[in-house]
Order: C-alpha cells, then structure tokens, then sequence
C-alpha cells in the first residue's frame, strides 16, 4: 500500500473524530517512510512520488489541504478526470470523505447546537432526544412529524411540541422537526425534501447516526408528510411509519426497497382516510405479490378508533427499527412526484430528465456479496432497463463494494439493445456524489449514461 494510502486509511478509520489525532498520524507516518528510504528501499512497499497511482492521490491530498476559499475547482482539474484504479478509488473516497466532513462540521455546529436550520427563506426548528446505548454501527435516527396544517402558528406550535414526546424508541435520535409553514400540505411541500437531507447529514456528523438507519414517521397531517416522502426520499430511508394521514396524490412505487407501515383508525372517516388506507392495504400487497423481493408492509386498522388511536400506534417504531437501508439494492423501481429528485440509489438523471410522472424500473445482476468481495471475483455486471417512461437518457453509478469495475459493465435497454463499455472511476465522481449529499454508504467513484431513445 502506498504512503498516501495509508495516509488516506489512517485518516478514514478517524474520520468521526479528532482532526488533531489525524495531524498526528500523518507526521507519524512521513517518519515511517522517511526511515525506512534511510534504512535502504522500500521495505514498507509505499508508492514514491514517480509511481502514477502517488501522484493522482499526491495532487489529490495537495488540493484538500487547501483553504476552501482559495482551491480551485476540482471539477476542472485534470486528475479528477484520471481514470483510477480500486486501490486509488478507496483513497480518495476516504481523503474526500474526510474533507467533507470536516468542512461540514464547520459550517454547521452552529445550526445543530441552536437546533434550527434555515433554507433560504424559510428555517426549520427541532427538538431531540437520544435514547439508549449507542451501537459500535451508529445510533438510529427516527424523524417524526407533527399534526396539525392550515391552521394558526400557536396550533401547530402545541402539534410539535406534543411530537417531541409522542414516541420512545428503544434507541436512536428521535427528532421531532417544526414545519417551515403553517398551510394544509405543511410536510410535503418541496422543501422539505431539502430540510430533510440537512437533518440526516447533521444527524451523522453531529450524532453519529447511522446513514442505513433512518427512519421518518408522522401522525394526522405528519402521516399526510410520510404518505409523500416516503417514496420520493426511499433511498435515505430504511423504513417509514404513517399514522393517521391521506395521502393525496402519493403513489407507492419508490417504496420497493423500504419498510413501509400504515396504522389507521377505523372509524377515521374524515378525507376517507380509513376508506383509503385500505386501499393501499391492497396496493401494497398487490405489489408485494408481483415483486415478492420488495415492498415489505405492514397495515393495521385500528377499527374501534378514531383519528386519535391512543397511542397503539407506537408498535410502529420497534417494527420500523427491524430495517436497515441498502444503498446498493439489486433492483430499483424509482416514480419521480411533482417534486422532482436527480438521484435515487444507483441511479440518477440529468436536469432535462427530472420529469415529474416519470418512471424507471432497472435490475441488475453481478452485484458483490460480502463473501465475493472478499474471497474471489463476482461475475460482471448487467443492470436491465425495464421501464423507462419519460426519461430520454439514465446514468447508473457504482463503485467497487457494488460491482466488479476491473470488468466490462453491459446495459440492457427496454428495447432490448445491449450496450457493453468500462466504466471509469474518476475523482470527479466520487466528490460529486458528495457535494450532492453528505451520505458515506452512497459514494460512487463511476458511471455510465446511456440512451433510451
């Protein structure tokens, strides 16, 4: 391993912590190299400055020590366009990774610590509570959403603070957040698809909160909020929770890979709510049948209740907390909202193409397990397009703990065309995949576009 990549290592395996234990390691490790040159070769088996694989990684660390004011665009430097190796992929995701996280620790401690975040024109407030002990993974992290809508600020503000202490789970962060606004759809306006992603990224740098336990809840008009989120935010969630709401003009495609369960009242026959909960009672099982790999749910009616279910909902956070994400799923089935999206898992979409309404289902075959990853070669990779409704062109992204990038990566499309090419990992890459979002389990160091006309 080359002295850079164990610089890159060494910082990884503190990325949560001490930047001035990082400083320490990194003088530690430029005395090991510069013994062991003293002490006649290379014995460690670091990479010198005249190997390709240390200068990208060189040129790399030599940008990140920079002060963010003064870098220049990484995006226009010609090693973020230099196609990488596995060994060099995994070092600049971690020198990346690192620097992410320092530079967001920075900016946003203030915002944690005052628990209000501001977008624009707009801040969210929030209130948490941490329970239990901290697994060695991580802490869970469980969003959830208060009642209330189009009514007074006071009604809503009551709505939040009785949210704060509606649930207790077992363990995690429990964040009750206060809607941005005071209207009837106050939880699935298009912003807090943004004010959600900050509360996740803060919650991992601040709480050390696991980015694959996540999960967002939500009664009467929070339910409304999970109806919608739920499916356009499914590749951040584990699972979601929806008690008491309508869900307007949700559909439950994006929900393929989450838990997903529903409590209702009854007898709540307001907006047909009860009447419409059934429903995706069936829907849900209807999908479920044809894709049995997918759309896990559980639906409860609570039939000798109300809109008020005194609180025998709550079985739904130990439910929820049975799941963990995959950012790497073998199949995606990705309905773009009204509120559009240019990511979702593996996949993503230019700006021409975040079309609401459309849809795009893709499966793929040669993803690496735990055991091929370690012990031997999985075979190449094939992702099948078979669906691809209001889409003109789709980029897939990968990275190695994904699939194998050393071999050829075929694509088939709806027409049945099969299209065969490397795909490159590049620095570039990996650092977009960051500045789209804070999220270490979803770093992709390559892609592929490809078109669908």
């Amino acid at each position: 391993m080359g002295f850079t990549a164990n610089l890159a290592y060494a910082e990884a395996l503190l990325v949560c912590h001490n930047p001035p234990i990082r400083s320490m390691i990194r003088t530690f490790l430029i005395a090991i190299t510069i013994c062991s040159v003293l002490l006649g070769g290379n014995r460690v088996g670091y990479a010198f400055t005249d190997s390709p694989t240390a200068d990208v990684i060189k040129e790399l660390t030599s940008w990140a020590e920079q002060p963010e004011s003064t870098r220049p665009r990484l995006v226009d430097q010609v090693f973020a366009k230099t196609p990488l190796n596995k060994a060099q992929a995994k070092q600049a995701s971690a020198i990346l990774l690192s620097d992410f996280r320092d530079q967001l620790t920075a900016q946003r401690k203030t915002e944690w610590s005052e628990k209000v975040i501001r977008l624009d024109k707009l801040e969210m407030k929030f209130d948490y509570r941490v329970f239990g002990k901290k697994p060695k993974t991580g802490r869970r992290l469980f969003i959830s959403m208060h009642g209330g809508g189009g009514t007074t600020a006071n009604v809503n503000d009551q709505q939040w603070r009785n949210q704060i202490g509606l649930y207790e789970p077992k363990e995690g962060v429990y964040l009750a957040p206060r809607a941005p606004t005071n209207t009837w759809n106050l939880w699935h306006q298009g912003h807090i698809d943004d004010f959600f992603t900050r509360i996740i990224e803060d919650a991992i740098l601040f709480e050390d909160v696991n980015p694959n336990q996540v999960y967002i809840m939500g009664y009467s008009a929070g339910g409304d909020g999970v109806y919608q989120l739920a499916p356009r935010m499914a590749d951040q969630l584990a699972a979601a929770a929806m008690m008491a709401g309508h869900p307007n003009n949700a559909s439950p495609l994006g929900l393929r890979n989450i838990g997903f369960t529903l409590h209702m009242g009854g007898r709540d026959k307001a907006y047909n709510r009860n009447g419409i909960a059934r429903q995706w009672k069936q829907n849900l099982a209807d999908l479920q049948k044809d894709d049995p790999e997918g759309y896990q749910h559980e639906v409860t009616i609570h039939e000798k209740y109300g809109h008020w279910m005194n609180r025998d909902d709550r079985v739904a956070v130990p439910w929820m907390s049975k799941f963990s994400r995959d950012p790497l799923p073998e199949k995606i089935v990705w309905f773009q909202s009204g509120r559009t999206h240019p990511r979702f898992y593996w996949l993503a979409v230019d700006e021409e193409n975040r079309v609401g309404g459309s849809q795009v289902s893709v499966s793929m075959t040669g993803k690496k397990s735990l055991e091929t990853a370690a012990n031997s070669s999985p075979s190449a990779a094939r992702f099948k397009i078979d669906k691809a409704d209001k889409v003109k062109s789709l980029t897939i992204r990968m990275n190695d703990r994904f699939v194998d990038l050393d071999q050829p990566i075929t694509v088939i499309l709806p027409s049945g065309k099969q299209l065969t090419q490397k795909a490159e990992r590049t620095i570039g890459g990996i650092y977009q995949s960051l500045s789209e979002r804070f999220d270490p389990e979803s770093i992709f160091s390559a892609e592929i576009t490809v078109p669908l006309e």
